[in-house]
């Protein structure tokens, strides 16, 4: 299913404890305190765990939530998704479709065109940023 198969202590060399926290444990940053919350720069947002490309900056709103935002993912095969039920919730847990790190949830409440909230923690995150011409 996930073509970077890793153990739990080559998880813990390759990410920082915070990111080991989210991705690996499925934790959650606070609200506003991640680098990507309010980024307006443009560029593709890549897994932080394994580079697969994600998001771009074009698909990337301002959600108020304090978590970027974006209305649709770079392909669909850049994600994968799973029925989250912890917290009393029930959510749609979106994970990195090639290394299977938890990124945040989606949900059905963002913008057209399509309607949808990929909510994700900024420390799951590489931005590429586009090179200025």
């Amino acid at each position: 299913m996930h073509n970077t198969p890793k153990d739990n202590m080559e998880w813990k060399e390759k990410l920082t404890p915070e990111q080991y926290r989210v991705m690996r444990e499925k934790g959650t940053e606070r609200p506003f305190t991640g680098r990507y919350f309010d980024s307006k720069e443009k560029g593709v947002y890549k897994c932080a765990a394994c580079g697969n490309p994600l998001f771009s900056s074009d698909a990337k709103f301002d959600s108020g939530t304090g978590w970027p935002s974006y209305y649709t993912p770079i392909s669909e095969t850049s994600l994968a998704y799973a029925e989250d039920t912890s917290h009393g919730m029930r959510r749609v847990e979106v994970t990195c479709g090639k290394c299977g790190s938890h990124l945040g949830h989606l949900f059905d409440d963002g913008p057209a065109p399509s309607g949808k909230r990929y909510c994700i923690n900024s420390v799951c995150l590489d931005l590429e940023k586009d090179e200025e011409k």
